[in-house]
């Protein structure tokens, strides 16, 4: 702890270590990590990207990003449970901030978030990304193959699998990205895993399926060994999609879906993939206008910094 109080975004030293806040002021960065788009020794960036023009249902979640990073100010003033430290004494992370994209030129928005990828990983971070809607894990998922080599496996948490057909190269569909990326070599379906799906289509592509009423019926010990096996040590991207929650604890998304896991349960798997070979994360489909005393949001920073202090021990092992 420094002796900061207050705007530790703005006025820490260095990379490490929280600071002192009130946690209804100050600058509104994730956890309250340094705002800066400085790499240099940095683990893990921190960054929004506000799109919602590629939903198929209810819009919102270009705001999504500013949700996750006010929710996260709660969860900044106390050691992260159930870890019980501090995952920032360890681990670097700063909010790079949000991606710029022409909103009014569709045609260049692929582009700008694949490049606005790049720029991080290059650096040698590692990315948590916050969305915007589903379709910015497509992007995503291009800069990361580059970087970590073709095919990545996908651990994936949605209500949908987003594998319906679209062969229109410049389309933006938030149904359609994993269609897109097995067909361009992005992911290897069979060393891939779907979590909390719940809606059907005639063709899941080989992804390997733990759809909702499976993690229902098998808990999630269970859930983390087949997951495990399936991955194995190849290098892994993990998408969550809050959507994959039950509609009773995420309201605020675009395109909910009864049945789905409790945060809980989520959280639970979440906090068991330590021995995953995680290269890059993504928490998209947060819509704040549709959500309710911002739970949706609240449990999208959960899944979050659990995703970090997952990190924190991977780096800490000499995994990351």
């Amino acid at each position: 702890m420094t002796d900061i109080l207050g705007d530790g975004a703005m006025r820490r030293q260095g990379l490490y270590g929280s600071n002192i806040e009130n946690t209804y002021a100050g600058v509104l960065s994730f956890m309250r990590r340094n705002y800066t788009r400085d790499l240099r020794g940095v683990d893990v960036a921190v960054s929004g990207v506000p799109l919602d023009l590629a939903t198929t249902f209810r819009p919102g979640a270009r705001l999504g990003p500013a949700a996750v990073r006010a929710a996260s100010v709660q969860l900044a003033e106390l050691k992260p449970f159930p870890w019980g430290f501090d995952p920032f004494d360890d681990l670097a992370v700063i909010d790079y901030g949000d991606c710029w994209f022409d909103a009014h030129n569709p045609l260049t928005i692929k582009k700008s978030i694949v490049d606005h990828a790049r720029t991080i990983i290059d650096s040698g971070a590692k990315m948590l990304t916050f969305g915007g809607d589903h379709y910015i894990t497509y992007p995503l998922l291009t800069a990361h193959a580059e970087k970590y080599g073709k095919p990545l496996s996908l651990i994936h948490f949605d209500a949908h699998c987003d594998t319906w057909p679209d062969d229109e190269p410049d389309s933006l569909n938030h149904g359609t990205m994993f269609y897109k990326a097995i067909r361009e070599g992005l992911i290897d379906p069979a060393r891939s895993v779907q979590i909390g799906i719940r809606t059907w289509n005639d063709d899941f592509m080989g992804m390997q399926m733990l759809d909702a009423p499976t993690v229902h019926e098998i808990g999630c010990a269970e859930v983390l060994r087949r997951i495990k096996a399936i991955v194995g040590d190849n290098p892994t991207y993990l998408t969550f999609d809050i959507d994959c929650l039950d509609p009773a604890f995420a309201p605020g998304t675009g395109t909910p879906v009864p049945g789905g896991l409790s945060s809980a349960q989520a959280l639970q798997i979440i906090r068991g993939m330590e021995d995953v070979n995680l290269v890059g994360m993504d928490v998209v489909e947060v819509s704040p206008p549709f959500d309710q005393s911002e739970i949706t949001a609240i449990s999208a920073a959960h899944i979050a910094v659990d995703l970090l202090c997952v990190l924190r021990n991977r780096k800490l092992a000499g995994k990351l």
